[in-house]
């Protein structure tokens, strides 16, 4: 064998040794730390450990209270309901998609439009390439807004970005689906929306608009869910079980429900609600409120 055939099959022996030994060396080390992490313990005081029986005795004692809270947010929703409306006098102006837009038209032909203002716009932590991490996390979480459109209502975000802006930050965050347009005159501090993130509710009758509702801070971390942009809406979720004015749309509960690419699609939803009739039919989905 050469010379150089000899150094360069040592030089590979040399890699390879190298190699394995950094392989033990990394796993010398998780094997310290797997120890470590496996005798962590909680530094507070933590609630009792009980079996099974006494676990289940305590979630029935719970859920009491658990049912409490849900009436109580029932009740809740259905006196925003009644709430009265202030009419929208104003001629506000936004850019859209599609160039100028009307308050009147971010309904987009709907009875009824949620807006929530977002921080995205020169000033704000982020900019140009995120929108301030807080309005960020509510848009990550917003349902697909098919079911908010099948009761006839519209969501929609503002900020004063421009809509070259906000394309590109729609497609980097993956929110394409929310419609999203840019304020141009005073909207935002007309509706306390000029220095902190709020969600308003509007609902329209004919071409008149009507401010009936108004949520901000901590109320806007409960956003984002279906049921509770419906549940700050004038009309509610409009489901036959609730506690709504005398003439509100109302229909059964689940018979609605579609998924979100099937809504208008007359075959699948005849065969939702088969299945949703039969369903109820055999006690098994329920208590329904």
């Amino acid at each position: 064998m050469s010379t150089k055939a000899t150094k360069s099959k040592s030089g590979k022996h040399l890699r390879k040794d190298k190699k394995n030994r950094n392989k033990e060396t990394n796993m010398d080390k998780n094997k310290e730390r797997a120890p470590q992490h496996r005798k962590r313990h909680f530094t507070t005081n933590t609630p009792l450990i009980v079996s099974p029986k006494q676990w289940e005795a305590a979630h029935r004692k719970l859920l009491v209270k658990e049912k409490e809270l849900t009436r109580a947010r029932d009740a809740l929703a259905a006196e925003r309901r009644r709430m009265p409306w202030v009419a929208v006098e104003k001629k506000y102006q936004f850019d859209g998609p599609k160039g100028k837009a009307s308050l009147l038209d971010l309904f987009d032909g709907r009875r009824q439009l949620v807006l929530y203002r977002a921080f995205f716009e020169p000033g704000v932590v982020g900019w140009p390439e995120h929108a301030c991490v807080g309005c960020s996390m509510v848009a990550d979480q917003v349902a697909h807004v098919a079911h908010l459109n099948a009761r006839d209502t519209t969501l929609a975000f503002a900020s004063r970005a421009p809509q070259t802006d906000i394309d590109r930050l729609k497609a980097r965050m993956g929110w394409q689906f929310i419609p999203w347009y840019t304020i141009t005159d005073g909207f935002d501090k007309d509706f306390g929306v000029d220095e902190w993130h709020g969600t308003n509710a509007f609902i329209r009758d004919g071409d008149r608009v009507f401010r009936t509702y108004f949520i901000n801070n901590r109320g806007d971390e409960q956003m984002g869910n279906t049921w509770n942009y419906l549940d700050i809406t004038p009309l509610g979720r409009q489901e036959e079980w609730e506690d709504s004015p005398k003439g509100y749309p109302q229909t059964s509960p689940y018979e609605w429900w579609r998924w979100h690419d099937e809504y208008g699609n007359d075959e699948a939803s005849a065969k939702v609600l088969e299945q949703v009739r039969r369903g109820r039919a055999a006690a098994q989905t329920g208590d329904a409120t």
